[in-house]
């Protein structure tokens, strides 16, 4: 994953009108706590036996590891869980956030009713969205940096929708363009900045659908984005396409990785790998394989996958547990860079070019596991895998927040290194951006449950502190 941050807005009833044209997804993942892999491959085996303890326990209690967290952080999570967590309340959340952004009268108006203005900002807003500028979104940003993240992922509110009857392919372009090349400027270095190709505008899309090259409009306007990140080291993160784009996804993101994925800023360009499908590991494999032969560094962000209410069921693992499989035996062997089931060698011999992994997970089995590889290959002095982790702004703070202070026990260049995703822009903007997100990624209501448990023992942790219990 791929800002999606407001997924927990999935079940409202009746669609965004933003949304009704749109392809919707869904995350195929389940709880955190998922189920064993059922693989047996050498690879996964070896990931499974290793973080059987890690898996059950946390390596940092969870009474601890939330206290990094502002008691406004906490309070507001728990409220917002408390409501996404309930299909009722959910859907009636839906309705009216529908009704205030396609309102044209003062008294509920988002953006000229302060009082309106002011519940949502201290609500949703604040809990998914880093400012509506610079300023406000570099304060956001600083605040999470003292919460201990190593940096963000910031992503544009004002998107060029794929299906706008009134495209125009200057104008949308030149909208994707200006959009990323602000965000850039408000970037850090070693920040990332999210978008997506699809994102350029219908045009885009369309040539996408029939496997097309970018237009020479679209290819100066990439070029252009991927050379300010270059210049500033900051990286670019595609999201996730649908199958039916696929194909052009990945051509054009190796086209850009091979042009600026050199030299010692490592992956500028990612590319993102949805483990729900079954022909995820093979891609891999072969994409290993082209960047060792053109030798340019290869970006790779695993998530488990987006469009689940949407693609074809044949292109898609049976089940979550299957899908969890795939995920972390891949993540396993990203890790060690060996192959071996679910990602073989692509041709014979094949070796592992340098490569940057980000692990895009809300799923804290996955994260134990992973950081129980890192610890052994530790021990074993054996090179590591240039590693980053990724959450949603205002979702899964329990898992971050592990990792969080896991990186404060070993306060070395082994640490965890963990990074938000946010978005930025007016509050019209983001609350249509994070409807449109909900729309896309039904299932991440669902798994609110842990997040709300999780805040739920951290106030209740601090009133007794207070009281001294």
């Amino acid at each position: 994953m791929p800002p999606r941050a407001l997924s927990a807005l999935s079940r409202f009833s009746g669609p965004h009108p933003a949304t009704k044209a749109a392809s919707f997804r869904r995350l195929h993942t389940s709880r955190p706590g998922h189920a064993s892999l059922t693989t047996t491959s050498p690879v996964q085996t070896s990931f499974e036996d290793l973080t059987t303890r890690s898996s059950a326990a946390p390596a940092t209690s969870e009474r601890t590891t939330l206290a990094c967290l502002p008691l406004s952080q906490v309070l507001r999570t728990y409220l917002i869980t408390s409501v996404s967590s309930s299909p009722t309340l959910l859907a009636a959340s839906q309705n009216v956030l529908t009704r205030l952004l396609s309102s044209s009268t003062w008294l509920t108006d988002v953006e000229r009713n302060p009082l309106i203005n002011l519940a949502l900002r201290e609500t949703f807003y604040k809990q998914f969205c880093a400012g509506e500028d610079k300023p406000s979104a570099r304060e956001c940003m600083q605040q999470l940096q003292k919460i201990g993240y190593h940096g963000v992922i910031l992503e544009y509110a004002l998107e060029v929708l794929k299906d706008a009857k009134d495209a125009d392919e200057g104008k949308d372009v030149e909208v994707w363009r200006q959009g990323l090349l602000e965000t850039i400027d408000m970037a850090r270095p070693g920040d990332f900045v999210g978008l997506k190709w699809s994102g350029l505008g219908t045009a885009a899309y369309k040539r996408m659908r029939a496997s097309d090259k970018p237009s020479p409009l679209m290819d100066s306007a990439m070029r252009e984005v991927c050379e300010a990140a270059h210049t500033k080291t900051v990286h670019l993160l595609p999201a996730a396409e649908e199958v039916n784009t696929l194909d052009a996804f990945h051509k054009w993101t190796l086209n850009m990785q091979n042009a600026y994925n050199r030299g010692p800023a490592g992956s500028i360009v990612y590319s993102t790998y949805q483990a729900y499908l079954r022909s995820t590991a093979d891609i891999l494999s072969h994409h290993l394989a082209t960047a060792k032969k053109e030798g340019f560094t290869h970006g790779i962000k695993l998530v488990r996958g987006a469009y689940l209410g949407s693609e074809e069921r044949h292109f898609i693992w049976d089940s979550a547990e299957a899908t969890h499989a795939n995920y972390d035996g891949i993540a396993a062997a990203l890790l060690r860079r060996k192959f071996g089931a679910p990602l073989t060698a692509a041709v014979p011999e094949q070796k592992f070019p340098d490569i940057n992994v980000m692990l895009a997970t809300h799923n804290v089995a996955t994260t134990r596991k992973a950081q129980a590889i890192r610890k052994e290959q530790v021990e074993k002095g054996e090179a590591l895998t240039t590693l980053k982790y990724a959450q949603l702004q205002g979702m899964a703070d329990e898992v971050s927040c592990e990792l969080l202070a896991e990186a404060r026990e070993i306060d070395t260049a082994d640490a965890p290194q963990v990074f938000k995703c946010t978005t930025w822009g007016t509050m019209t903007q983001c609350l249509n951006y994070l409807l449109r997100r909900a729309a896309e990624n039904k299932d991440a209501a669902g798994r609110t449950s842990e997040s709300r448990m999780a805040m739920g023992q951290e106030l209740k942790r601090r009133m007794f502190a207070t009281v001294g219990l």
